[in-house]
């Protein structure tokens, strides 16, 4: 989906000019900011429930699975992790303080949520409903703090506003993912871990103390932590289940982790015994370890397009070859191709941390009308220049590689560079041509 804050592409071209691109250097920015989360968290968790409580909320919250993976993820969700920790925090010192500019901060960081991805916008009713919960008993102080927020939260969204319309217009073209189960709602309200670890952690209980405790949570910690777990991850289910727009995915879900993280800490909070909370920690960390170490794709991060790029830029040195580079975006299908360079366009973003100097020809995600038009008049451009060319693509644009390749068949001769974590690259020799194989 192309709905990421576009300054994030500037965050990583700095962290690769000042730090490098390796993928440890470009993974950082993401890493520090899902730090700076997880510190957030504990110190909302630590207001409500105490320290203890709050060091194990901010274990249970890194050691989630899908803040693991977005921690160390070239993407700009640990930024809404931390931005909505940020706003969690600030919501509850708004509840007992009637400071203008915690208002106004409260306002500028929820639109901060908006901008680093649309979707996190599925958070804002659950802030809000906290927001005027909390502050209606207050009278006219909690008026005038809500006025402050909104209004430094509009001037703050007013930027925003024509990416937002576009991908409200264009949602349809978002699609990449099935409909989501049922299944997989519980087991995001409900991790199987969590769940085993807190059990037996009861059962200890029970089994020690010998007697029932008198449990009570307070109403404010209900109402905020249930807010925020079930608010935004049933607006995301919903909108899955009921639309083409199918959004359930895990990255999209972890703006409501931290809600989710919350509910859990809460009903940890009545046992007070210390040697529970350890006894709970061990099981969780340990089994968290083992899942984790067992895990098939341990050491395996997703897919990256850093060592195809490398191998175009080394194919394509000696003449200056152009690359044919199909997008990895499923909005790219429903666009007109750029005519200018595509290295600056979001749709392409891996061009603008992993340097490829030769000039691009960007096409769209699957063979479509779009990219059957470019790719036609780049050939016939090619076929009149006896020039040589690339092409490189992910596994669902493999159909564009080989619908190239039949194109091409009379009067080019067809080379594999190399296929780079699925990342297949082609080279594409005039058969008139002296040109050396890349192979």
């Amino acid at each position: 989906m192309c709905l990421a804050f576009p300054a994030y592409s500037y965050v990583l071209w700095l962290s690769s000019k000042f730090i490098g691109t390796s993928e440890v250097a470009l993974r950082i920015p993401s890493i520090l900011a899902m730090l700076a989360a997880v510190y957030m968290l504990y110190l909302a968790a630590r207001e409500m429930f105490g320290r203890e409580i709050g060091l194990i909320c901010a274990t249970v919250f890194a050691l989630n699975p899908i803040v693991v993976f977005e921690s160390v993820d070239v993407r700009p969700y640990a930024f809404v992790a931390f931005a909505v920790n940020t706003a969690i925090l600030i919501l509850i010192r708004l509840r007992t303080s009637s400071s203008l500019v915690l208002a106004g901060t409260f306002g500028f960081v929820a639109a901060v949520i908006v901008a680093v991805h649309y979707l996190a916008a599925v958070i804002l009713p659950a802030l809000l409903l906290c927001f005027i919960v909390f502050k209606l008993p207050r009278g006219t102080g909690m008026w005038k703090q809500l006025a402050v927020a909104i209004g430094i939260f509009a001037l703050a969204f007013l930027p925003l506003i024509p990416g937002f319309y576009y991908d409200f217009r264009t949602s349809k073209t978002h699609v990449f993912e099935q409909a989501p189960y049922l299944q997989d709602l519980f087991l995001t309200l409900v991790p199987p871990i969590l769940a085993i670890a807190l059990g037996a952690t009861g059962i200890a209980a029970a089994w020690i103390v010998r007697r029932r405790e008198n449990v009570q949570f307070l109403k404010w910690h209900m109402l905020l932590c249930l807010s925020l777990a079930l608010i935004p991850v049933l607006i995301l289910y919903g909108v899955s289940v009921s639309t083409p727009m199918h959004t359930f995915v895990p990255r999209h879900r972890l703006v409501a982790i931290p809600g989710i993280t919350l509910c859990w800490a809460m009903l940890l909070s009545p046992f007070r015994s210390r040697a529970l909370r350890v006894f709970f920690c061990l099981i969780f960390v340990g089994m968290s370890a083992m899942a984790y170490l067992r895990s098939p794709h341990l050491g395996h991060h997703s897919y990256t397009w850093k060592y195809a790029i490398l191998a175009a830029e080394k194919s394509a040195a000696s003449d200056d070859a152009p690359v044919l580079i199909c997008s990895d975006f499923p909005d790219a299908d429903y666009i007109k191709m750029p005519t200018k360079t595509a290295k600056t366009d979001l749709y392409y973003a891996p061009l603008s941390y992993y340097q490829l100097s030769a000039p691009v020809v960007p096409l769209p995600r699957t063979l479509n009308a779009e990219t059957v038009r470019a790719g036609s008049e780049f050939l016939d451009a090619a076929r009149q220049k006896h020039q040589r060319f690339l092409a490189m693509a992910y596994i669902p644009s493999y159909p564009t590689l080989d619908w190239l390749t039949r194109q091409a068949s009379r009067g080019y001769s067809v080379h594999t560079v190399g296929t780079y974590d699925g990342i297949k690259v082609l080279e594409f020799v005039p058969e008139t041509s002296l040109a050396p194989s890349a192979q």
